[in-house]
């Protein structure tokens, strides 16, 4: 209680530690309701998995480092082992789903809008905007509840629970590409680049830094599934030596390079939630389905986008 009660906490970080906590709960009812499934036959190792990480991700902040690390590494053995899966669950019926097509149409898009919207307003305050998208998903989950009265809470944490068991450990992998970008930055990974890349760019060619650093942002991303652990590392051993300090716009730099790295989350299955969670919710024959359908895609994107920074930067 300590942590709520200390003045030199701000508030955003008090409620950023309550949607950690909230979001613990639901792993940790993950875990519990897979260990009572029995159509699971690798309900146990699931169920730890999922109340390890519960555990960890809502109340590690009150844990002792050495302890929260113990529990990663005993969370790890069991998707090592693939001793994490799913059980059977009961499909909806095509009648079901037609009738709430029906009957709520297009006000089906507002609770998943709500997310963006809350997200953008509060990046505006101090609050920030994951904080916003807490927000969000629980003024989404209130719309959702005034459309249909079997929309119940139960409902809602259900719904979680089979959509995280799904993803798997898959579901972790945002959370520690992020954390790698970090440890590359502090490991000097961005020096050892910038020493790489000043035999492949002429000294002050600013153009010719602008292609290689839209060109690692995607190869990073591609590699690290992530284009904000990417461009951390190209931040420091690509744009700033080799763009910025010879008068660019680091706005245009930052904002358009990293949507560069997202050209590279199309072309990845390590960018699981968007190419390989589809694959798995889909039963898709291909495994790398999304991603061939992406790809011309993804080339015009980069070529607009390096041409783009040339001109405006």
């Amino acid at each position: 209680m300590e942590f709520f009660i200390n003045p030199d906490i701000s508030l955003s970080d008090k409620l950023l530690e309550v949607l950690y906590m909230f979001m613990g709960l639901i792993c940790i009812y993950t875990g519990i309701k897979n260990i009572r499934d029995k159509t699971n036959k690798n309900r146990i190792g699931t169920g730890i998995f999922w109340g390890l990480l519960g555990v960890v991700l809502g109340f590690g902040n009150w844990i002792p480092d050495k302890v929260n690390g113990a529990l990663i590494i005993l969370l790890t053995l069991p998707a090592i082992l693939k001793k994490v899966g799913t059980g059977e669950k009961k499909p909806i019926s095509q009648e079901k789903i037609q009738m709430f097509a029906d009957k709520i149409g297009i006000k089906l898009f507002l609770p998943a809008l709500s997310m963006g919207i809350f997200a953008i307003i509060f990046a505006l305050t101090d609050f920030g905007a994951l904080i916003g998208i807490g927000v969000g998903v629980i003024v989404g989950v209130i719309l959702l509840m005034f459309y249909s009265k079997e929309n119940t809470l139960k409902v809602f944490f259900n719904e979680a629970s089979d959509t995280l068991t799904i993803l798997g450990p898959l579901s972790l992998m945002p959370i520690l590409l992020a954390s790698l970008g970090a440890i590359f930055e502090k490991a000097g990974v961005g020096q050892v680049i910038s020493s790489l890349v000043s035999y492949i760019v002429p000294e002050g060619n600013v153009t010719v830094g602008i292609i290689v650093f839209a060109l690692g942002m995607v190869l990073f991303t591609m590699i690290m599934g992530n284009a904000f652990a990417a461009i951390t590392v190209m931040l420091v051993g690509v744009a700033q030596p080799f763009i910025l300090q010879y008068g660019a716009n680091p706005i245009i730099i930052g904002m358009i390079g990293l949507t560069a790295g997202y050209c590279g989350t199309l072309l990845t299955p390590m960018a699981a939630n968007f190419n390989v969670l589809p694959v798995a919710m889909l039963d898709m024959k291909d495994r790398f389905g999304v991603i061939k359908n992406q790809i011309l895609l993804s080339i015009c994107l980069l070529i607009f986008q390096i041409i783009y920074m040339i001109i405006f930067s």
